[in-house]
């Protein structure tokens, strides 16, 4: 146990300490109860899922008879596996980045990235029913013992099935994927730049260019969104005297014959949401900048770097924590925007947070109603793998000083 080397005079009394925890519970738990509740709906029946008693919503006695369930073994499981997955994040995973050091640092922390969440996803869709699967069939003949193998809590993944498969739920998930990378790509290549321009700069012009920023950024989304509509509706025939004009008619007949109609286009939404959130973006790795001290500069232009060759050997080494906390924060608001997504995109090129409207709105048998809870579910677990893959680097971006103040 680690020793409190806290002064006694600074210590919380006890009923500070009770308070704190108190509050801390309570919080916790008025947090975390929505998703709980909705992620153990979503794998019930709706005559389960849909009950006003807890326990059968809970328990699900009516999908354990149609369909099966979890036993005491498949459930400890369940367990041992999130343990896992947990001290994979914390210590393996950080332990395996320090012995391969001397590969850069981004290529290093997306492939161990992209490694783990790989390895979570066929650990837990297919390792883990398969060991559950094969210990349940082994230990229920031994008496006493086969008693926990036998399903106890009903469940059933016909609603994610019918998700992912029927509803074609992976094009929105793609389309998700393509909108959110592209946005925090085009963010962190354009806010490292610039927020390291604006930390080093003493000058008026960079004061009121943050200003503006900060303004820009303080507008509601719908002022901003709407304003693009009009735009993307029309494009053909806004952007059409660019294509007749002689002088830059052959440059864009080099793209398309005539000009693109932007609505429902990726790439055009990707530009708007970059639009939106990179004075986010800016403020934040400036903050970073500010941190490192401008002697490292002074110290790599002596050795004769060019000021871009400062910038990329010498300050980008010490700031990959708050660049990879930064594109964290870009990566949640672009996967989690609602309006611009929903305004600016088609049906055929829409991502999951506005598709999940679509299962909402229509509400036509109760089994809808259990599907539109799994996609919302489903929303939620790139999430959760994401800040357990960079939650080390996550912790030492935001320590490093970019919340600060």
């Amino acid at each position: 146990m680690e020793q409190d080397n806290t002064p006694e005079a600074l210590r919380p009394g006890l009923a500070q300490r009770a308070g704190v925890a108190v509050f801390l519970t309570v919080w916790c738990f008025i947090a975390a109860f929505p998703l709980v509740w909705i992620a153990v709906m979503s794998f019930r029946a709706p005559q389960d899922a849909l009950a006003a008693d807890p326990l059968r919503v809970l328990l699900g006695p009516t999908t354990l008879a149609a369909s099966g369930g979890l036993s005491v073994i498949d459930i400890a499981l369940g367990i041992g596996f999130l343990w896992l997955a947990w001290r994979a994040a914390t210590r393996f995973v950080p332990g395996l980045a320090v012995r391969m050091e001397p590969v850069p640092a981004v290529p290093r922390w997306l492939a161990l990235g992209l490694g783990y969440v790989l390895a979570l996803g066929a650990g837990g869709l297919f390792l883990l029913p398969l060991v559950a699967r094969a210990l349940d069939a082994l230990l229920a003949p031994v008496p006493g013992v086969g008693l926990l193998a036998e399903p106890v809590i009903g469940i059933t993944l016909d609603h994610y099935r019918a998700v992912w498969v029927r509803q074609e739920f992976y094009r929105n998930f793609l389309n998700s994927m393509m909108v959110t990378l592209g946005v925090v790509v085009i963010s962190l290549t354009v806010g490292t730049l610039a927020g390291y321009a604006l930390a080093r700069s003493q000058s008026r012009l960079a004061f009121w260019l943050l200003v503006a920023a900060l303004v820009f950024r303080a507008l509601p989304h719908s002022v901003l969104a709407t304003g693009y509509v009009p735009f993307f509706l029309n494009s053909r025939e806004i952007l059409a005297p660019l294509w007749e004009w002689p002088l830059t008619g052959w440059f864009f007949h080099l793209f398309s014959s005539r000009p693109p109609l932007l609505y429902g286009q990726p790439l055009a939404t990707i530009i708007v949401l970059v639009s939106i959130n990179q004075p986010f973006t800016i403020w934040m790795l400036r903050s970073f900048f500010q941190n490192i001290p401008a002697e490292l500069d002074e110290a790599a232009r002596v050795d004769g770097c060019s000021h871009l060759e400062a910038f990329w050997r010498a300050i980008m080494p010490v700031m990959w924590p708050g660049v990879i906390t930064t594109g964290l924060f870009s990566f949640l608001l672009a996967y989690n925007d609602y309006l611009v997504t929903a305004l600016l995109l088609d049906a055929q090129s829409m991502t999951m947070v506005p598709a999940i409207t679509q299962f909402l709105n229509r509400d036509v048998r109760l089994s809808d109603q259990i599907e539109a809870i799994a996609a919302a579910v489903s929303i939620t677990a790139p999430l959760f793998v994401l800040v357990l893959a960079f939650q080390r680097q996550l912790v030492a971006g935001l320590t490093q000083g970019a919340v600060k103040g």
